[in-house]
Order: C-alpha cells, then sequence, then structure tokens
C-alpha cells in the first residue's frame, strides 16, 4: 500500500504479513485527505486567510473612497444643466443631454430640483431653437417632469408653456416633434383645472382641431382624442366627489377651478361631435376603442348631433357584428373578458344612448 511508512515498506522485505487495526485506519484516513482537494487544501488556505481578509478600517477607507465617485441626482442635474448651457456644447451632445435629464426627471423629486435650478427655463427655450431635434427631445422632458408633479406644472404654466406649446402645434413641425409636444400639452393639462381654463382661453380647443384635421397626422388624432376625453372625465368626476359633503379648502378650490372649465360650448362649435367618430373608421383596434370611450364622453353634449349622424349609426352597426365574430372567438380560446369584449361594450353602450 502506498501510504505506509518506511518502516512498513521494510516490515514487509522481511517477515510481516499482516498490519494491525490502527495501521489500517491510519491508511485508510490518509487516502480520504488525498482524495478530497478541500481538506488538501486546507492547509494553505489558513495561510492566505490573512491576505484575504481585509480590517475593518481598510474596508470602511476603500467605502469613502467609493462614495465620493458616485454622483446623486443633484449632482448630476447640476453638471448637465451646466454642461447643457456651455457654449462649448454640440447641438448632439445636447441631444444627449436632453435624454438623459428625461430618464432622470421621471422622479418628482428630481423633477422639483430641475426647477430649482433653472432647468426649466433652459427645457423651454429649447423648444425656441431652430433645429427640431432639439425642440423634440425639450418637449420630450418637460412632459415627462410635469407628469403627476403639480409644483411643476405651475411654474410651468407661470413661465408661459402653454403657449409655446400651442405654438408648435399650430405650426409646421415634422410629426415626432408634435407628438412630443402633445404628450407636453396632455402632461401640463392632467389633473389641473387651471391650466384647462388657460389651454381653453387661448385657443387650445381651436388647435388641436386643425391637428386633427390635418392630412398624414392619425396617430395624433388619437392622441387629441385622449386629452379630450381625459379633460371631460376628470371634470364629470370632480363634479360628482363635489356631491358629498367634504368639508377641505383645497377641494373646494379645485371644485371653483374646475367649474370655470367650459367645455360643452368649445365641443359644439369646434365640431368635435363630428370630427371624433372618423376614428371609428380606422382599422386599429385601439383607435375605435380610443374613439369610442370620447364619443361616449361627449355624449352628454353631443346627442344630438349623434343621432343625426347617419353615418355614424352604421359604422356603430357594422363595427357591432364585427365584433360580436372578435368576442366570439375569444371565448372559444377561453378569454371570458377579452379585449374585444370591452370595444364591444363600448359599442353597445354607445348605440343604447343614441336610441
Amino acid at each position: 500500500m502506498k501510504y505506509w511508512t518506511q518502516k512498513h515498506r521494510q516490515e514487509k522485505e522481511g517477515t510481516r504479513s499482516h498490519f494491525s487495526a490502527d495501521e489500517l485506519k491510519w491508511a485508510l484516513k490518509k487516502m480520504k485527505e488525498d482524495s478530497d482537494p478541500v481538506t488538501k487544501e486546507t492547509g494553505q488556505q489558513d495561510q492566505n486567510q490573512d491576505s484575504v481578509y481585509r480590517s475593518l478600517e481598510e474596508l470602511k477607507r476603500d467605502m469613502a473612497q467609493l462614495d465620493m465617485l458616485i454622483e446623486t441626482d443633484v449632482q448630476i442635474l447640476r453638471r448637465l444643466l451646466t454642461q447643457f448651457n456651455s457654449t462649448e456644447t454640440t447641438t448632439e451632445q445636447r441631444l444627449e443631454i436632453l435624454l438623459e435629464l428625461e430618464y432622470l426627471v421621471h422622479q418628482v423629486d428630481n423633477a422639483q430640483y430641475l426647477c430649482s435650478m433653472g432647468g426649466l427655463q433652459l427645457i423651454l427655450e429649447g423648444l425656441n431653437s431652430s433645429d427640431f431635434r432639439l425642440q423634440e427631445n425639450a418637449a420630450f422632458v418637460l412632459g415627462s417632469a410635469l407628469a403627476s408633479n403639480p409644483a411643476v406644472q405651475v411654474e410651468a404654466v407661470e413661465r408661459g408653456c402653454l403657449q409655446k406649446l400651442l405654438t408648435l402645434l399650430a405650426t409646421t413641425r415634422p410629426l415626432s416633434v408634435k407628438k412630443k409636444v402633445l404628450f407636453a400639452v396632455a402632461s401640463v393639462l392632467r389633473h389641473f383645472p387651471y391650466a384647462q381654463s388657460h389651454f381653453l382661453s387661448h385657443g387650445g380647443l381651436h388647435v388641436l382641431s386643425e391637428l386633427f384635421r390635418a392630412e398624414g397626422g392619425g396617430a395624433l388624432r388619437v392622441r387629441v382624442a385622449t386629452v379630450l376625453y381625459d379633460m371631460i372625465t376628470e371634470k364629470e368626476l370632480m363634479s360628482h366627489t363635489g356631491l358629498e359633503p367634504i368639508h377641505d379648502s383645497s377641494h373646494e378650490e379645485r371644485l371653483r377651478q374646475y367649474s370655470r372649465v367650459s367645455l360643452q360650448q368649445e365641443l359644439l362649435e369646434g365640431g368635435w361631435c363630428s370630427l371624433v367618430p372618423e376614428l371609428l373608421e380606422s382599422t386599429e383596434h385601439d383607435w375605435r376603442e380610443k374613439g369610442l370611450r370620447a364619443l361616449l364622453a361627449m355624449a352628454p353634449v353631443c346627442l344630438d348631433q349623434y343621432r343625426s349622424n347617419t353615418s355614424l349609426s352604421v359604422s356603430l352597426d357594422s363595427l357591432r357584428g364585427h365584433y360580436q365574430e372578435l368576442v366570439h372567438k375569444e371565448r372559444i380560446l377561453g378569454e371570458e373578458d377579452g379585449y374585444f369584449g370591452e370595444i364591444l361594450d363600448l359599442l353597445e353602450t354607445l348605440e343604447l344612448k343614441i336610441k
């Protein structure tokens, strides 16, 4: 056996022909140790342990150095705004900076920090750029900063944000620019009745109607209809909650502000009762859905026009049959409450209102 000592070998060469129990145990132990690499290397690991593990003070020092290398969001915002405002920064660099800012301002606090640093004014100035790409990216940043952020909404309106956005929508611009500008308009109007009144008094609905009628702007039509739907349903929801006895000064102020948002006459005079039904002519399910939701929201104002619109009745009847077939196919596949079922419900609800 290979694990015998020199003494064992000498005895083997002599007359010894057997081994004691202790000797056999010792030989088996050596076999196990040599076949186990973990056990075999334990001694070496123990020797290297001091070199692997560092002291607590060393770790603290390394972490402090790492903290110095990590920028906070506020530091990043300040650096980006400084670079954006620098005369040495190229247009391509400004475009990249705007995209980085757009990512950061999704966080409510970051958007407010942007305002406090004067960044909002820089973004608004970007809307006036002669470069369409800068206009597009600036509108993108603005829309993201405004979304669900009342503090930024107030400052933006006070700085003339709505007038700038409406001017961009009313003048010749690439479709990509107008999409982002409309996104910013929707963001500043959402849940902000003061901005909605300002929007209406500055001819906002007229601008949107021209946008809706323009050729080649199909994708914008859906967005425009969604803006209308949001404004109508917000006011309706607020009027319902206004019936409840809520004694809160801020709530009462919101009620007063929504009462000044007068959409009905604007919708009638702007021809929206006949414009929105055009969305049903699309082959896109999403467009039809958004159109139906807007039509239902406008029904209290437009019901008489709906009833006299023969093409709308024909369209609704045709779509009902089409979506009944699609719902049947959904149910065969085991989808009881599928997307097409939702659209069919909207169709049938609208038809009931018109009858």
